[in-house]
């Protein structure tokens, strides 16, 4: 297992200059960029490949950086979140100061705040989001730990987070849609 403040460096550094690394995340291993990197996110998109009309998501480190990015982020949010037992996603509407090609085709994001210890410090180090998507080809099953990563995905990224890789992940995060008019729909439980 790599040392944990040069993981973080250079998980950085490749970041910085737009690359895309895989990295562990609060749910399953991800592909991720800096989210206001339109280059970077279309490597991501090409790796998947996965059509540009299938919104990614990525992560914030706290409620800080999350209204930097969303317009308006809706109250309840913040109740949802605080009482969420596991890992949970919102689609907000009005996402800003990201990538175009980041922002679903209605003008929306799905943001996670991220409880994982890495990716939080990751995200404050970077001082904007990180695109989240699982280390998965478009339509194959998403892989519940380093070990079932293809090598397709692995060779594909410009960096691997050496940490974690042992570890078998929990399920994808919750996700749920917050509409500024007040709907509220849940995705995926």
């Amino acid at each position: 297992m790599g040392d944990y403040t040069e993981e973080l460096n250079n998980a950085f550094n490749v970041l910085k200059r737009g690359g895309i690394i895989l990295y562990p995340t609060d749910t399953v291993w991800g592909i991720g960029c800096d989210a206001t990197n339109p280059e970077a996110i279309d490597k991501i998109f090409a790796l998947k490949r996965r059509s540009e009309e299938k919104a990614l998501i990525c992560l914030v480190s706290d409620f800080k950086m999350l209204n930097q990015f969303i317009e308006e982020v809706p109250e309840v949010a913040y109740d949802i979140l605080k009482y969420a037992a596991k890992p949970t996603t919102i689609i907000y509407d009005k996402p800003i100061r990201v990538a175009e090609n980041l922002i679903g085709e209605d003008n929306t994001l799905g943001i996670r705040v991220t409880k994982d210890k890495f990716c939080e410090q990751l995200l404050r180090k970077l001082k904007r989001p990180l695109v989240s998507t699982s280390a998965n080809i478009s339509g194959q099953p998403t892989p519940n730990s380093f070990s079932e990563i293809s090598k397709e995905i692995i060779d594909g990224v410009d960096y691997v987070v050496n940490l974690q890789q042992a570890i078998k992940t929990p399920k994808p995060s919750a996700i749920i849609k917050l509409s500024n008019d007040g709907k509220v729909k849940v995705i995926r439980k």
